[in-house]
């Protein structure tokens, strides 16, 4: 280990790893020494892609769909057995569709039950699967990508405000329940330039940064900074959650 490379010889695993914020995060992390398992859901290419282009060696894409927990099971078992060790677990994975908050009705039973499966009961189920191994290097780490959304109430959806309060108070318990062996925290972004809300455009973007304090959204490498500090400098902080929104919850 060294100032220019302080996560050598760990492994990090990045759920959603081939989204916007996953992916800088695993570059990030990747630059920093660690050895990244790319998560993915369903566009293995994709997540190939992107572990290709990592720098250092030894990456890998491996699928973990977050609504599969016996396949989440089964990734930490192979990861355990090809890396032999997980110290990083970053649960970059989710969803939303954008349903106006006064339209009650559109806000479905099922899509509710899907922005929740995805958003909060995935982290969890990803969390339980790798726990054995975080904790066993004595110094594991969670990131959960959260959203300020958990404390506005202004989101995509009611459901997505909802289940990133959820994965907050989650973040919060876990980091009681799993210390002192492994450290849970949040990183909360406000608006992220990404294609992750659907239909959002470049003139939505900018009328949000007209009413954000710093006057812009962010990229995907800010939020991934936030991220990458959570192993890197903020070794003694657990249950925190980290904004990254140029004051937009103010």
């Amino acid at each position: 280990m060294s100032a220019n490379n302080p996560l050598a010889g760990k492994v990090a695993v990045v759920c959603g790893g081939s989204g916007g914020i996953g992916a800088a995060s695993a570059r990030l992390l990747a630059a920093a020494g660690a050895t990244i398992v790319v998560g993915y859901n369903s566009n293995a290419a994709k997540a190939e892609a992107v572990a290709a282009a990592l720098p250092g060696a030894g990456h890998v894409a491996l699928a973990a769909p977050m609504t599969d927990s016996a396949a989440l099971n089964s990734l930490a078992e192979m990861v355990a057995k090809r890396l032999g060790r997980v110290d990083i677990l970053v649960n970059s994975a989710g969803m939303t569709k954008p349903v106006a908050h006064r339209e009650l009705d559109a806000l479905t039973d099922e899509l509710i039950d899907e922005v929740f499966r995805v958003n909060w009961r995935g982290p969890f189920a990803a969390v339980r699967a790798f726990r054995l191994l975080l904790a066993a290097g004595g110094d594991g780490l969670v990131v959960n990508i959260s959203s300020i959304a958990a404390t506005t109430g202004v989101g995509s959806s009611i459901a997505y405000c909802g289940a990133k309060a959820g994965l907050d108070i989650m973040t919060v318990a876990l980091a009681r329940a799993l210390a002192p062996e492994i450290r849970v925290l949040a990183v909360s972004p406000g608006v992220v330039d990404t294609e992750f809300v659907a239909g959002r455009t470049a003139e939505a973007n900018a009328k949000i940064a007209a009413g954000t304090p710093l006057k812009r959204v962010a990229s995907t490498e800010e939020v991934a900074r936030a991220v990458l500090a959570c192993a890197t400098h903020l070794t003694f902080s657990t249950g925190s959650i980290i904004q990254v929104d140029g004051g937009r919850h103010l």
